[in-house]
């Protein structure tokens, strides 16, 4: 038979509870490394910060569109190098490159244009410094957008000319230790002169005959001193139409030089020994196993929509992490004494129910969190705690709105006993809807906010919904067996007196009111 509304067999309710609980901690215990510990985030951990800067030819702001799209590229890359906890997200025209732990150094390279394309070697000079008199190809330290547009528009009339007399000339001006206004600028329909990535050789190249969006896949390779590569190489395998237009310029160049050029550097330039004909490529440019190893993961997730300078790249100590975690841990210490002294000294027999419940929600929040952590490589950081700590307040509203609606029942007559259920179908309205209202503020900041505020929107409002788990399963059910017990539902012990002498002087005027009725 089921129990009247409002009323609850409560060992059913704890059971349940216990049950999650017990889930949960397998799932922490037994499941991936077993350590019970968060995954947290650059500020708690320590790590590196990158932020790059959008630029165009144009020196016009970026569309959302090509900003969205280097975004999810550079995120590809990340994961495609392993670097697990690691967030891009978008700051305006900005990228910021976000790396946990380890891995700094690659992320400082996550934002190479990555644009290869395949050009035909003309000439190739050792580089030298620019004669006198001659302005090199630089970029001088601009002091405005058109200082710096003038500087790419001289430099594609110098560099990209058709006319060989003009081309000479830039091959012999250009300054190899200079950077380049080209990079990331260049028009692929037209020669080029360029220098090589160490600085050691300066080109003259035909405009491009295969594009690096042909290719299919990249891979670094170990030295090969058998087949004279002493260094790591990058494999390419080409698409069908790339392999094709491989072969065919292959077959027809023998004994010529073809230079891979990337983000307007040539990588390496080797020399075509024969005709090939089985779509691939290899690039030897001096490398090692890390920077073979990112050049190839940069090539196979393709090339960004614009080019990016490296604005800011910041390295956080673990140390730093450290001290912000322990002053977060502080904070939220701090806050739940405070809750707790005042819910013992407002509530008494209720207050320690409330920190019952706030212990268990604690377990709970940490349970999941670190589940979380395992499942879909969620990081705690700072924002995270701050939405924790807010989240106390949250959760010991809920007990207070059901405690203040017990005491008014209490007030209008009724015995401990029978103003709980009364009291929970009036309360459990009202802490649905504050919920709801939490719920979807967070929801709403989470999928409006970037970077480190969507973890702050994340943890408060997964604080929401386990609040109500454990004033559903726990904090009524307690009550429901405190207001049945003989011992905890004295007045003295409760912390109801005062509010159970105005419910026996509000039960008695009632009386004398009755009764005066009857006498009338």
């Amino acid at each position: 038979m089921a129990p009247p509304a409002g009323q609850i067999r409560p060992g059913r309710y704890l059971a349940i509870f216990a049950l999650i609980v017990v889930a949960l901690y397998a799932l922490v215990f037994f499941t991936g490394d077993g350590k019970p510990h968060p995954k947290l985030g650059i500020d708690l951990q320590g790590g590196t910060r990158v932020t790059l800067t959008a630029r165009t030819p144009t020196l016009q702001p970026p569309t959302n569109e090509s900003l969205d799209q280097a975004r999810q590229i550079i995120e590809t890359r990340v994961n495609g190098m392993g670097i697990s906890g690691s967030e891009v997200t978008r700051d305006g025209t900005n990228l910021v490159i976000t790396v946990p732990g380890e891995g700094g150094e690659q992320a400082k390279q996550l934002g190479q244009t990555a644009e290869l394309a395949f050009r035909k070697v003309v000439n190739a000079v050792p580089a030298t410094p620019p004669p006198a008199g001659t302005t090199p190809q630089a970029v001088p330290q601009q002091q405005g957008p058109g200082d710096q547009q003038r500087a790419i528009e001289e430099a594609k009339a110098l560099r990209q000319s058709t006319d060989p007399n003009v081309q000479m000339q830039a091959l012999q001006a250009l300054n190899c230790a200079a950077e380049d206004p080209l990079r990331g600028n260049d028009d692929p329909k037209l020669p080029l002169v360029t220098c090589d990535r160490e600085g050691q050789q300066k080109y003259l190249l035909e405009p491009v005959f295969l594009e690096g969006k042909e290719i299919a896949n990249a891979q670094a390779a170990p030295p090969n001193p058998q087949a004279g590569e002493p260094g790591w190489t990058v494999n390419l395998d080409f698409k069908s139409a790339g392999a094709k237009t491989w072969a065919d310029f292959t077959s027809a160049n023998v004994g010529q030089q073809a230079a891979f050029v990337l983000d307007t550097e040539v990588v390496s330039a080797p020399q075509i020994q024969e005709p090939l004909l089985g779509g691939n490529a290899r690039i030897n440019g001096q490398f090692n196993q890390q920077t073979a190893t990112d050049l190839a993961d940069i090539l196979k997730y393709g090339s960004l929509p614009l080019a990016f300078d490296q604005s800011e790249a910041e390295t956080v100590s673990a140390t730093l992490g450290v001290a912000s975690l322990e002053a977060g841990l502080i904070a939220g210490g701090l806050g739940l004494v405070l809750v707790a002294v005042y819910c013992l000294l407002y509530y008494r027999l209720l207050g320690i129910l409330t920190i019952l419940s706030l212990v268990l929600s604690g377990g709970v929040v940490f349970g999941v969190l670190v589940l979380l952590g395992r499942w879909v490589g969620f990081t705690l950081d700072l924002a995270g705690v701050a939405g924790f700590i807010v989240a106390i307040g949250i959760t010991a509203d809920s007990f207070i709105v059901f405690f203040e609606r017990l005491k008014d029942e209490i007030r209008e007559g009724r015995t401990f006993r029978s103003a709980v259920p009364r009291a929970w179908l009036r309360a459990r309205r009202t802490i649905l809807s504050a919920d709801a209202v939490s719920f979807l503020a967070a929801a709403v900041l989470y999928i409006l906010a970037v970077g480190q505020v969507k973890g702050f929107a994340f943890t408060l409002g997964m604080s929401t919904v386990l609040d109500l788990v454990v004033v559903f399963l726990v904090t009524h059910p307690l009550v429901a067996i405190a207001s049945k017990n003989k011992f905890l539902s004295k007045p003295s012990v409760s912390g109801l007196g005062a509010v159970q002498r105005l419910g026996d002087q509000y039960r008695a005027a009632r009386k004398a009111a009755s009764t005066t009725a009857k006498e009338a």
